[in-house]
């Protein structure tokens, strides 16, 4: 059974007029489709109207990553620099979603401002432009990026804390937790981090690359670098990917099992 797999999109301008689209990169739809095994629905930046009724239809929710940062306002932030892109459509839609996925127990895993929104949605705090703070990397995204081995390739090892929840995914494989090289596209990171979330990966400048939330009912996850660029090659990528989907198989067998039982019952 393929579990349906919500992607929040973004709103972004098209064609000559510019005309406001709902999009996704086409990298989330086939992940989405290969390791995961799940069937991609797209979930349109319409604010938390649309939360409360596809929320009950999905068995898992993807958050991605994307050029637009969250709106400082939703973390009592300072005002982006002129010229920062912001998404506030996606924002009013993916913050809502997820304490709303969370509190059902719906299976999450979030991606680079994936991540970042997961730790918004929960009380935390974000750093705008790290490459900018004293001692730290510079995590953005190179000028040369049309490159595919820019995107897919290793900028910086990440420290893994073990025995959490990035180690028992990983179990089995052959990584340290010392030392896990990932690549870097990102300008925001995880400033303070939510109480409930959980910090389980460090670049060496101590930027908090990926996280857990803390008494989840379900799979909730996030890192901050892109795993949906090489999970054809990288087996530490591909098997973040295939534990998502097997908690997402795991919610939709319960679910259509549960809607069985209530046509069950209706019917006597």
């Amino acid at each position: 059974m393929r579990p349906l797999i919500g992607i929040p999109c973004c709103m972004k301008a098209f064609g000559a007029f510019a005309m406001p689209n709902h999009a996704v990169s086409d990298h989330y739809i086939k992940v989405v489709m290969g390791p995961v095994g799940g069937t991609p629905i797209l979930v349109p930046a319409a604010g938390d109207a649309v939360v409360q009724d596809i929320l009950p239809r999905l068995d898992g929710l993807l958050l991605t990553g994307s050029r637009s940062n969250v709106a400082p306002g939703l973390y009592a932030g300072p005002p982006h620099l002129e010229g920062t892109p912001e998404d506030p459509a996606r924002d009013s839609t993916t913050l809502p979603l997820i304490r709303a996925a969370l509190e059902a127990g719906l299976p999450l895993f979030a991606i680079c401002r994936g991540f970042q929104e997961l730790n918004v949605a929960l009380g935390g705090t974000l750093d705008q432009r790290v490459q900018d703070l004293p001692g730290r990397l510079d995590h953005s995204t190179p000028v040369d990026q049309v490159l595919p081995r820019v995107r897919t390739g290793k900028a910086h090892n990440v420290r893994v804390l073990e025995g959490g929840m990035l180690a028992r995914v990983w179990q089995g494989l052959d990584w340290s937790p010392e030392g896990v090289p990932v690549n870097s596209l990102h300008n925001q990171a995880v400033s303070r981090a939510a109480p409930r979330l959980v910090p389980e990966a460090w670049a060496p400048d101590g930027t908090i690359e990926g996280g857990r939330v803390e008494g989840a009912r379900g799979f909730a996850l996030g890192v901050q670098w892109h795993p949906e660029y090489d999970w054809a090659e990288d087996a530490l990528s591909r098997r973040l990917f295939e534990a998502f989907g097997t908690a997402a198989t795991r919610w939709a067998l319960e679910r259509v099992g549960n809607a069985a039982s209530a046509a069950a019952l209706a019917a006597e």
